[in-house]
């Protein structure tokens, strides 16, 4: 890493792991270091056809959140693999113990297969379910947990909204503009 203004460039320091932390500038970082790396690992499974005309890239992506989708077992080892090297590279890592994995075969979670990064195996959705974006996945597919998950975060938010003191209009606002009720206004 080396840092450059107008006048002035200094010599390259070795990072011992990742990124620097404690600058402003470092989530931009990260940010940028990530999708260099995802960028370089596009390449290790091409994007799944959809039908239509329409197809969906391998890697999604949000901060630090990676997604890896793939229609074969093979092209998703071979694209764990490129990013376990370009994660070594940059001098970061994984954390299996926090990712999860999820194979779905003929329309059914197969158990039998699983995934490694950094020489460790990637736990599966059966054994530690996920939270990602705000919602859990579960082994079952099903999504009839769901509701009841809404309806509880709905419940646990008014509460905390009535605990903070505002006054009618104010309580109104902030369930509104917290998503609880976005369609109570016109606001989508």
């Amino acid at each position: 890493m080396r840092l450059s203004t107008n006048g002035y460039t200094a010599n390259w320091i070795n990072l011992e792991v990742g990124i620097a932390m404690g600058f402003k500038t470092s989530p931009i970082l990260f940010v940028m270091a990530t999708e260099v790396v995802l960028k370089a690992a596009e390449g290790s499974a091409g994007p799944d056809n959809l039908g239509g005309g329409c197809s969906m890239l391998p890697l999604k992506a949000f901060m630090d959140d990676t997604t890896v989708i793939c229609s074969k077992e093979d092209e998703t080892r071979r694209m764990l693999t490129r990013l376990d090297v370009l994660m070594s590279w940059c001098r970061m890592e994984f954390k299996p113990k926090k990712s999860r994995s999820l194979s779905i075969s003929k329309g059914k979670v197969d158990e039998a297969t699983t995934f490694t990064v950094a020489e460790q195996q990637i736990p599966t959705v059966s054994q530690k379910p996920a939270k990602s974006l705000g919602r859990w996945y579960y082994s079952s597919m099903k999504d009839n947990r769901r509701g009841a998950e809404t309806l509880e975060l709905a419940s646990e938010s008014l509460v905390a909204i009535n605990k903070c003191r505002l006054q009618g209009k104010y309580s109104r606002y902030v369930a509104c503009s917290s998503c609880l009720f976005p369609n109570f206004y016109g606001h989508s």
